[in-house]
């Protein structure tokens, strides 16, 4: 848990909360905030299996899951390939439109190209390529008055990707099921803050929405997730117009390591499908193998 990349916070509350978990559950366990010396402490705690509870670049992107398979321990969630498609929305996208899932239209553009001019017709969205939780996301909304000017923590390549009105909802992966969707109801953009500050946003669990949208969602999330050839629990965002039915209805992208605590989202909906939360940190750590 824990880690060096923008989400550290976030997967220092997911570890806590698993580690809590499976300790209920009757497993002994080891907190391991990971550093630069991850391999030593690794080598030298010999654990039977590795919970990964870290968010972001190098915990999701296929970095600690490489480092995993070469130490031979068993580790939860996606594998190598899987979390590298997965954290690079580029080819999620491609990944998406080879199964025949629906996409919003998007680019990938230098930051210094983004700050000079609008590199595509407002509104959109500008985000780094490779990170989660919101991390970095612009809105342009017809009423700027210019391009947006990105910060320098900025990745130095950026998505730009069309907005898209309407509601946003989510539906978790467990294993080779769909669980529920979520409509995650904010007065505002679903930014970092509306994810993990108390009252950002709230969870209406199952969505109240069409059951054609409904169904859509189940079945493409659970698409995504095979496409991407995702292990484990995975979450598929979308966004959902209204008013253009269920043409309105596009993937974001797939997190490989969703939130793990007992009101994050992936839980929520375990929880609504009868699964605990120690339940479900015991079942992904029974499903934790080498060469996912």
């Amino acid at each position: 848990m824990g880690g060096p990349s923008a989400e550290r916070e976030v997967s220092l509350s997911s570890g806590r909360m698993c580690a809590a978990a499976l300790r209920e559950a009757g497993f002994n366990v080891v907190e391991v905030d990971a550093g630069r010396d991850l391999a030593e402490r690794l080598v030298a705690l010999k654990p039977d299996a590795c919970f990964n509870a870290l968010h972001g670049r190098w915990g999701e992107d296929g970095c600690v899951q490489g480092l995993l398979e070469w130490l031979q321990i068993p580790y939860t969630h996606s594998g190598v390939l899987a979390s590298a498609l997965a954290m690079d929305k580029e080819r999620t996208k491609q990944a998406y439109r080879e199964a025949g899932l629906p996409v919003v239209d998007s680019l990938l553009a230098s930051k210094d190209a983004v700050r000079a001019a609008h590199v595509m017709a407002p509104p959109y969205v500008v985000k780094p390529y490779n990170e989660g939780s919101s991390v970095g996301v612009w809105l342009v909304m017809d009423e700027n008055n210019g391009p947006p000017q990105l910060d320098d923590a900025m990745p130095d390549t950026v998505m730009v990707e069309a907005y898209v009105p309407g509601r946003e909802l989510t539906c978790s992966v467990f294993g080779d099921r769909a669980l529920t969707v979520t409509d995650i109801v904010t007065t505002g953009w679903y930014d970092y803050d509306a994810k993990y500050k108390a009252g950002g946003s709230s969870h209406v669990v199952p969505a109240q929405v069409p059951a054609e949208i409904f169904d859509a969602c189940m079945d493409y999330a659970l698409r995504a997730h095979q496409a991407l050839g995702c292990r484990g629990l995975s979450r598929t965002d979308f966004r959902w117009d209204e008013a253009r039915g269920l043409a309105g209805l596009v993937l974001l992208e797939t997190n490989t390591q969703p939130g793990m605590t007992p009101t994050s989202l992936s839980p929520e909906q375990a929880a609504h499908c009868g699964i605990s939360f120690p339940e479900l940190c015991r079942l992904l750590v029974e499903d934790a193998s080498c060469q996912r």
